[in-house]
Parts: structure tokens; sequence; C-alpha cells
């Protein structure tokens, strides 16, 4: 039997998403979790058989049309409708990879025994998982405040054979789907729909990915800084610790002893200088890199709390005879971090494009634009071009969606986060603090060799040496697209083994 992952009410941590998605794990809920769900189930059924007062999206219409009582025969129309008629996405479809965390996030939300769904709405969802069933999801379509309402809808139309879905390579409707697997469609009862497409999951699995992606994206900018710093023949005082711990900032001190890790050993660093200072971009590493550190951190509690988090509507609370309609589905914590994120992803991008300028610029005994002939050839001189056209993009993406709300649905939802949009900004912005570092890289690796025969740090040395498996030195102009690419490929699958004191 494989590796399986029990759903309960143990906390879901970032590592453990981790592992899930990268080592295999299947998902199984656990009894607590089945007990949980069919507890509240059960609740709700007895509520509405004795109950005839409005309960919002149980027995009414949703949104603007709360006010409109359903027939206890039309509850389970009612919730099919919901999921058919909010499925109004467009543009790109978003990465599998986020899809599987989105249904990972949806099935943790709803074991709580809070959401009144049927055990077998959930085991299905569990089923999708585990078989590699991705439904298409869209782009488009959330304002990040009544829940990730189309997005989740186009999650959830295969589970009544509507839709489509990634299958084994293929393109499948949600019919051929059922057919495919045996499997029935499943009948919603009242309250499912609702719970189902209400809930932060298209804007939570953005941000489980990034944060994921940054943490390593971090590590790179320090690695990376550190070999353009050497390159550069740059000074190691800046780094030192008692400065950092001065100003107190815990992003600050952690990478500048980083960058003494990564340095410990260097010929280069050690060796004295003729110049005193450094250009900003590598003197304050430490501040810069140090503040972006920060605002993941912050990023990451926030996300913590959200995936281990009951987040649709209305809410219900068996033990207390209670069913409160609320709005844990609005997205505001989420879209204000995602903004914060956008930007020190971006920082981190800006920062990286101004060490690759100055390597470029002939100083310190490096040839301008690297190359050992120039004029004949243009060296390195694009490649920053490129980062540069980069960074200004990440510029432009990173305006707050977070300030901005449009009304909707006749003015019952009149404020709305806009996190879906943050989060897919953030998901490109990470994108392209990506190619930045792998384009510096590509830059302080080149330079790296005209300081020879002095060496870096054993380190640096090794982790350079791999890269030029890769990439290999430039004598004369070619074209460097590919070895841009090939740049990028090896930051998404070299390991870093950081274990600095």
């Amino acid at each position: 039997m494989g590796k399986v992952h029990y759903i309960s009410n143990d906390q879901l941590t970032f590592e453990r998403i981790d592992q899930i998605l990268n080592e295999g794990f299947t998902l199984a809920l656990s009894e607590q979790s089945k007990n949980n769900i069919i507890k509240c189930r059960e609740y709700l059924d007895q509520k509405m058989a004795s109950n005839d007062d409005p309960i919002y999206g149980i027995n009414t219409g949703f949104g603007a049309l709360y006010d409109v009582k359903i027939s206890r025969e039309d509850l389970g129309k009612l919730q099919k409708n919901l999921v058919m008629s909010h499925a109004c996405g467009t543009g790109d479809e978003i990465s599998l990879e986020i899809v599987k965390i989105m249904i990972l996030l949806k099935i943790q939300s709803v074991s709580y025994g809070h959401s009144g769904v049927q055990l077998t709405t959930v085991e299905r969802l569990i089923d999708f998982f585990n078989n590699d069933i991705l439904p298409v999801v869209y782009q488009y379509g959330s304002l990040g405040a009544s829940g990730d309402l189309s997005p989740l809808a186009h999650m959830c139309l295969p589970m009544i054979g509507m839709g489509e879905v990634n299958y084994n390579g293929e393109r499948l409707s949600g019919s051929d789907l059922l057919k495919k697997m045996k499997w029935e469609p499943i009948g919603l009862r009242s309250k499912e729909g609702l719970a189902l497409l209400n809930g932060t999951q298209f804007m939570s699995a953005h941000g489980v990915n990034l944060t994921l992606k940054v943490w390593k994206l971090s590590q790179l900018a320090d690695v990376i800084g550190a070999i353009s710093l050497d390159a550069f023949d740059g000074r190691i005082e800046p780094f030192h610790d008692s400065v950092q711990q001065i100003r107190h900032h815990k992003g600050q001190i952690k990478t500048a002893s980083r960058i003494r890790f990564l340095l410990n050993g260097s010929e280069l660093i050690n060796r004295p200088k003729v110049h005193v200072q450094d250009p900003y971009s590598f003197r304050c590493i430490p501040q810069v890199h140090g503040a972006s550190k920060d605002s993941i951190n912050y990023v990451s509690y926030v996300f913590n709390n959200e995936i281990n988090a009951v987040t649709d509507n209305p809410t219900i609370f068996p033990d207390e005879d209670l069913i409160i309609s609320a709005g844990n589905f609005h997205g505001q914590p989420l879209a204000l971090a995602l903004d914060n994120l956008c930007i020190a992803m971006a920082e981190l991008g800006s920062i990286s494009e101004r060490r690759t300028y100055q390597l470029l610029a002939g100083k310190r005994g490096l040839p301008p634009f690297l190359v050992a002939n120039p004029g004949l050839n243009s060296g390195f001189m694009i490649p920053q071009y490129t980062a540069a056209s980069i960074v200004s993009r990440n510029k432009q993406l990173c305006t707050p969606a977070s300030v901005d709300t449009i009304e909707s649905s006749q003015g019952q939802e009149d404020h709305v986060s806009m996190g879906a949009n943050a989060a897919t900004k953030a998901y490109q912005v990470a994108q392209n603090l990506e190619r930045i570092l792998a384009i510096e890289l590509f830059n302080a690796a080149q330079a790296l060799e005209f300081q020879r025969p002095a060496k870096s740090s054993p380190f640096i040395e090794k982790f350079v040496t791999d890269y030029r498996k890769k990439v290999k030195f430039i004598d004369e102009d070619k074209t460097m697209y590919d070895d841009i690419a090939l740049s990028v490929e090896y930051l998404q699958e070299v390991e870093l083994d950081l274990q600095e004191k």
C-alpha cells in the first residue's frame, strides 16, 4: 500500500502539502473527519425537516436573491443550479498543480463538520485527487469575496457530470468521465453547492503554490547574489553580524548570516580591496533581501491560517444548534498578503537585475559586457535588457489588487477583495523572478571566470560547477535564449542544502 495522508483536524502544514504533492500520497478521511461530516449533515437534515424558517443559501436564493424562499422539493435542484450558473470562468486555464491543491484544500475545509456536505460528496473529491482527475479551471471569474465562486464551480462541475477534466493526458467531458469511471453523478443536497463554491481555495491554492516556490527563490537570490558579490570583487564587511544586530530585523540578520556562510573560505572575498564601498545592490543585500524574507514570513502566516480554516457560508455549528450566515469566504486577508508577496518578489528581482547591470560595466577586472573581445562581440549586453524588461513588467503587476472593489449582486456584495486577481498576478511575478535570477546567474558565473585563478568558496564553486553542466562559458557571441532557458531549468532542478549555523 502506498503512502496515505489522513484528512483530520490536525493542522495541515506547507511541508506536509509538499510531501503529499511530490511523494505520491493518496488521501483518505480519518474516522474523526468522517464523524464530523456525518454529524453535521444529519443535523442539517433534521433542521430542515423540522423548520421552515428561511436559512440563507439552504432554502433561499443566493446573493441579492437571499429573500426568495425555495420549496423543500427544490432544494437539491437549487444547489445543482448554483454550480451550473456560477461556472462562468474565462481566460487561460490555471496550472494542473494548482487545481490539485484546490481539491486538497476544499476537502480539508469541509471535513471539519461545519459545512453540511454529504460524505459521498467529499469522497468523490478524494477520488478526483487520488486518480489525478483535474477539472479545467479558468483564470478569471472570481472577485475573491463570496468565495472563489466561478473557479470552484468549474472544479465541481464534473462531480455532477458537467464541465471538463484532464485525466491521463486526455481532455474529457464530465459526463464521459463518469462513464469511464463507472460513477453516478453526485446528487447535491441542501447547502452542498454553496459549501463547495463558497470558500477561498482558488486564492489559497495559489498562495500555497507560491509560498512553497518563493522560499526556494529567496534562498536562490542569496546564493546568486553571493556569486555576483564575489565575481564583482565585493566586500564582506557590510555582512558583519554586528551591523545587522543593531537594526534588529530578522530577515536582515538571516540574510547576512547566509551570505557569510555561502562565502566562507572564498579567496576572492578575503583578498585585499582597492575600493572602499560597493554599490547598494551588493552592499544592501541584507536589507533588501531581508525585507522580502520578512514579508514572505508574514504571507506564510496568513496562508497557514487559511488552509486550516472553514471558509464557506453559512456556517453550521451542530453542538450549539446554530446556522450562521457570515463572511468567512471574504478574501481580504489573502488579497493583502498576495499583494505584499508580489512586492517582496518583485524587489528580489529588481535588485538582482541591478547586480547584473553592474557586472557588465567593465569594472574591477571584468571586461565590458563580460567578453574577452568586446566590440566585435556584444557579449552579455542583451540578457540584461531582458532582465530589465521583466523587472518593469513586475512593477506593473505589483499594482495592488486589494485596494480595488466593484459592487456586485445588486449591491448585496458591495465590497470585494479582488484576491483572485492578486493571486494570478503573484503567480506571474514568481515566474518572472525565477527568470531574472536565472539571468543574474548566467552573468555572474561568466564574470567569476574572469577572476581566475582566484576561487570563490567551496559552496559557490560546487554550485557553479553543477551549473556549468548545463550552461557553458561563452567565448564569442552566440544565441543566448537557449542558455537562459537552461539557466531557468537549473534553478528549478537544483536542490539547496543550506545548513548555515
